[in-house]
């Protein structure tokens, strides 16, 4: 995921050209919900091991990972890597909003992000589990209207 970006970014892209082009932007890379097991990330941890030197920011609390290991997983890579910390929601549905957050120092632009955000604070609790049911039902009945 790039952040302060000024153009989209193409999907279908490699790893490597994705990350080129968050960064010739002038762009941070961060990475959701980076070791969930359930739900899986868009990148497997051997890539993740491979890219930790490009990412700037690691989502280490996202309230719709089921396993607290896989948070904990999460924040002990970043710590390990030096990689800022972050949180969401990954809300889904209105009474999702604001499950996972950080309350962080006000701030002006890329640069000034990445320094409030490591001086934050990650907040929240997860999801009820359940609450993947009303997603799955979503998406359901998405494609049976279609």
């Amino acid at each position: 995921m790039g952040l302060f970006l000024e153009k989209t970014i193409p999907s279908g892209l490699s790893v490597a050209e994705t990350i080129s082009s968050i960064k010739a932007q002038g762009g941070l890379v961060c990475i959701p919900h980076p070791f969930d097991t359930i739900r899986k990330s868009a990148l497997r941890t051997h890539i993740i091991e491979e890219i930790a030197d490009q990412i700037d920011i690691i989502e280490t609390l996202n309230s719709r990972v089921m396993l607290p290991k896989n948070s904990a997983k999460a924040r002990e890579f970043a710590t390990k890597h030096g990689i800022a910390k972050s949180a969401g929601s990954d809300a889904h549905t209105l009474g999702e909003l604001g499950n996972a957050y950080v309350e962080m120092p006000e701030f002006n632009g890329r640069d000034d992000f990445l320094q409030a955000l490591e001086k934050g604070k990650i907040c929240g609790h997860m999801t009820n589990p359940f609450i993947h049911f009303a997603s799955m039902w979503t998406k359901l009945r998405h494609r049976w209207l279609r």
